[in-house]
């Protein structure tokens, strides 16, 4: 079959995803650019040179990374003004997703050049759709604080959010985070744990987040490689009967009647009368 040119333009910025492990999941677009580019700008030029040598590509590279984003952003900027097409790559995955890219893509709308992107393998992206979750919503947090306290407090923010949240973990935290989870979440909330994803020794788990702690406590191969966890979105809090009404019919009450709370109340809120009635009784004999 023949395959179709891949144009490549010039003057623009191609944030190019690469493989998270299985050197498979390239994309033909992808090779296209990083072949056709007049330059790469890589996160580490050894680990992409690496991945250049196994596909044949010999284009030029340059250093980008966390410490250095800013400065080369000027320099890339000046390549673009001259006419030259710019690939951004990170060590695996995408740019600026938990990798340095950001600061880059930035400076290139600032300047008013094309920032194109070219999608490829996400561990976010593979940990959800292996997790099994039906809950159709999801917050990508990225990775958490490195240490107990600030990690602690980051989760008790998130722990009451209506839908599923997706963390990055080192190896050396991976046991220490997922004990906190159990703590803060609840032992009993399900979490899937996504090990060394498109890797060899790949590992895929669901289980309550108390079980997940104490396997991975137990067994220091789930100790090693790049973690993904996404955790169930929380249950819906009860309420007790009627007390949503509560806000609304507490201060009326303090001012007027009961029956005369209750038909303003009705007429502010729209609710059901009797829902009303009963709810602001209890208020009053609870006085």
């Amino acid at each position: 079959m023949h395959k179709p040119d891949i144009p490549v333009s010039k003057s623009a910025l191609y944030v190019v995803a690469t493989p998270i492990g299985n050197l498979g999941d390239i994309t033909e677009r992808a090779l296209a650019v990083l072949k056709q580019a007049d330059v790469i700008a890589a996160e580490d030029t050894r680990v992409t040179g690496q991945l250049l040598k196994q596909f044949g590509i010999s284009t030029p590279m340059i250093s980008v990374r966390e410490h250095n984003e800013r400065t080369m952003a000027e320099k890339i900027v000046a390549r673009l003004a001259a006419g030259d097409t710019v690939a951004q790559v990170s060590d695996a995955g995408t740019p600026a997703v938990s990798d340095p890219g950001a600061v880059l893509a930035a400076a290139v709308h600032a300047a008013g050049f094309a920032v194109i992107p070219v999608p490829g393998a996400s561990a976010l992206t593979s940990a959800l759709s292996a997790s099994g979750f039906s809950c159709a919503h999801s917050l990508f947090y990225g990775f958490l604080p490195p240490k107990s306290k600030q990690r602690l407090d980051a989760l008790t923010a998130l722990r009451q959010l209506p839908y599923l949240t997706v963390f990055y973990e080192a190896p050396h935290r991976i046991a220490e985070c997922v004990a906190d989870m159990a703590t803060v979440f609840g032992g009993e909330r399900e979490a899937v744990l996504a090990r060394e994803l498109t890797k060899t020794y790949e590992t895929i788990r669901r289980a309550p987040l108390a079980e997940l702690a104490q396997w991975i406590a137990s067994d220091s191969n789930q100790q090693r490689g790049e973690a993904v966890i996404v955790v169930d979105a929380a249950a819906p809090e009860e309420k007790a009967e009627g007390s949503s009404y509560d806000s609304l019919l507490t201060p009326l009450l303090a001012e007027l009647p009961l029956k005369q709370a209750v038909s303003l109340a009705q007429a502010i809120s729209g609710a059901p009368r009797n829902a009303l009635y009963e709810r602001a009784l209890a208020l009053k004999n609870a006085d």
